[in-house]
């Protein structure tokens, strides 16, 4: 029976499935004891379609990275069922997930799926993903830098029941606590993931007794096709033609050599394809990337340009992905992969930009900072008598653009979390922030000049520790775009005993003794420059030197401005300046 949907139904019904997943990103958050989750907001929720596990909805407030990789790992998760490899649902069970080979990002990235049934049957999957602390393996935070199989990076684990009708298997949950360190404080984030799912399925309920289960259907299914319409629109804006992009990773840990992300886009009819044939080929340290992460880059970079389509799996359909066989793009076991979801999916969003900033200007900005600032530190406190684990992400600059000047201090490209209170980490950690500032004159110069990024100093107070270093951009920063200039690149220095020590890799190490008194100093990234500098407004440069985003030698001979003494623009002085 065919269901007539009005335009506004057919609205309400969308903003109503968004609401069930904000809903769920808030109780998840609200109950989550981990600052990562609690206040960064490393998290999100989503709602998958019964029969192939496609997306319906997520959540604005859900880490975008997420969007293809819990749509591939719910897919996974039907098909092993199907086959017999996992055991078959029941009402009220929960499955627990994180195998990165699976549909999955890096260890850290725990996944919660749970079957919402409806008149006997299974209507939709919900399910969640949480950024866990620590999941083992051999550095607290689980961001191993000289990790060469993933065994070195945690816990991994195949989709099983952690909740069977609802109540928690104490066994399975008992193999996980003894592999994870701070195990006693994991139950409050279970918990929490578990219970967001729940108000998930209540307020799905609600929604569906209102307007009836075949008007949603039919909703979803039209909400499909305009978002696959409306992306095809978007793709016809891309002149004919075959874009390159192309982008760097430091490192891979281990091998001190930079890793290559080619992208070539191509439009062909309404579909947009990519092609990463010719990328590096896969890599010893943990800087694979799996399929789902890859897909996950290349959908929310597309997002970031074309940000008015809905979030729904229709909006993937013209949305082609090639060439990532053989290269370090497509990780398989035991490829390590810890760097995947926060760093290399970065870069492969960075490549799309490069390609498609030469195709639409307009509508692409030069490169953002691209890089988490993963930043793990475990040990004991004597104080609290316990152990610890404290992971730091940290903002950084975008990248200047058509529009304007980039974002200061701006979330990762990948996501929307944010940096946790300075106050909350010093509270639950042993641990003194002595610097949280912008990073002065960061930003990559341009017509329209990249954001900054962030300058920051901790110091440990008390007991002894090991920090460890997941990052990127530290050997080549944002590169500019259309004549701008490149971002500062990534800085980090470990002080001990008086002694700077700057890591070999730069942006990656691990295991760093550190003791009272010693400190992490880090200065993350600024976006890229958009246009000739010198193209620049010199009343915006006067006024970047007034508020210290700029220096008055950058402002004299990056963009050929001369100020007088008061900081105001000499006119004839910066008109002889840029007509050298």
């Amino acid at each position: 029976m065919s269901v007539e949907l009005d335009p506004i139904t057919l609205s309400v019904i969308q903003a109503g499935l968004s609401q069930v997943c904000e809903e769920m990103d808030l109780a998840f958050t609200r109950a989550a004891f981990s600052p990562i989750i609690a206040e960064a907001n490393d998290r999100a929720d989503g709602i998958y379609a019964a029969d192939d596990g496609s997306l319906i909805a997520q959540g604005p407030n859900g880490l975008p990275v997420f969007v293809g990789a819990m749509q591939e790992s719910t897919r996974i998760l039907l098909e092993r069922i199907a086959q017999g490899l996992t055991a078959a649902p029941e009402p009220d069970d929960v499955y627990i997930v994180n195998d990165p080979y699976l549909g999955g990002t890096h260890l850290m990235d725990v996944r919660f799926a749970k079957p919402f049934y409806r008149n006997g049957k299974i209507w939709c999957w919900l399910s969640n993903t949480g950024h866990w602390p620590d999941t083992g393996g051999a550095v607290p935070g689980g961001f191993s830098a000289s990790a060469t199989a993933v065994e070195q990076e945690g816990l991994r684990l195949p989709p099983v029941r952690l909740f069977k009708k609802g109540v928690l298997d104490p066994e399975i949950y008992a193999i996980i606590c003894s592999n994870i360190r701070v195990s006693e404080q994991r139950i409050g984030d279970v918990k929490a993931q578990a219970a967001a799912l729940q108000v998930g399925a209540d307020r799905l309920e609600k929604l569906l007794d209102r307007y009836g289960d075949a008007t949603v259907e039919a909703a979803i299914a039209e909400l499909r096709r305009r978002a696959a319409a409306q992306m095809r629109v978007h793709v016809r804006e891309v002149p004919e033609g075959r874009w390159e992009g192309l982008a760097h990773v430091d490192s891979d840990g281990v091998v001190n050599q930079p890793l290559e992300i080619r992208c070539a886009v191509e439009r062909r009819g309404d579909d947009l394809h990519f092609d990463f044939a010719g990328s590096s080929a896969p890599c010893t340290g943990p800087m694979n990337s799996v399929r789902a992460t890859t897909l996950s880059a290349v959908y929310l970079a597309v997002r970031h340009i074309f940000p008015d389509v809905p979030i729904s799996a229709g909006a993937f359909e013209p949305l082609k992905v090639e060439g990532i066989e053989g290269t370090f793009l497509d990780a398989h076991y035991p490829r390590p992969v810890s760097g995947c979801a926060a760093e290399t999916s970065q870069r492969i969003a960075e490549a799309v930009f490069s390609a498609l900033v030469k195709a639409i200007p307009a509508r692409v900005t030069a490169a953002p900072a691209g890089t988490s600032g993963n930043f793990g530190l475990g040990g004991f406190d004597p104080e609290k008598g316990r152990g610890f684990v404290m992971y730091q992400l940290s903002g950084g600059g975008y990248g200047g653009g058509a529009g304007g000047d980039g974002l200061a201090n701006g979330c990762s490209t990948i996501g929307i979390s944010k940096a946790p209170p300075v106050e909350i980490m010093e509270q639950q950690f042993p641990v003194l922030y002595r610097r949280y500032a912008l990073r002065e004159d960061s930003g990559g110069a341009g017509e329209h000049r990249g954001g900054l990024g962030l300058s920051y100093e901790i110091e440990l107070r008390r007991g002894e520790a090991r920090a460890s270093f997941v990052m990127d951009h530290g050997r080549f920063g944002p590169p500019g775009a259309l004549g701008g200039r490149d971002g500062a690149p990534n800085t980090v220095e470990v002080i001990r005993g008086g002694e700077v020590h700057v890591p070999p890799h730069l942006s990656k190490e691990q295991d760093i003794p550190m003791g009272p008194g010693d400190r992490v100093r880090v200065g993350t990234p600024g976006g890229g420059g958009y246009g000739d500098p010198a193209a620049r407004d010199p009343a915006l440069v006067a006024e970047d030197v007034r508020l210290g985003r700029v220096g008055a030698e950058a402002a004299r001979e990056i963009y050929r401005v001369a100020l007088d003494a008061d900081g105001g623009v000499d006119a004839e002085r910066t008109e002889r300046l840029r007509a050298r």
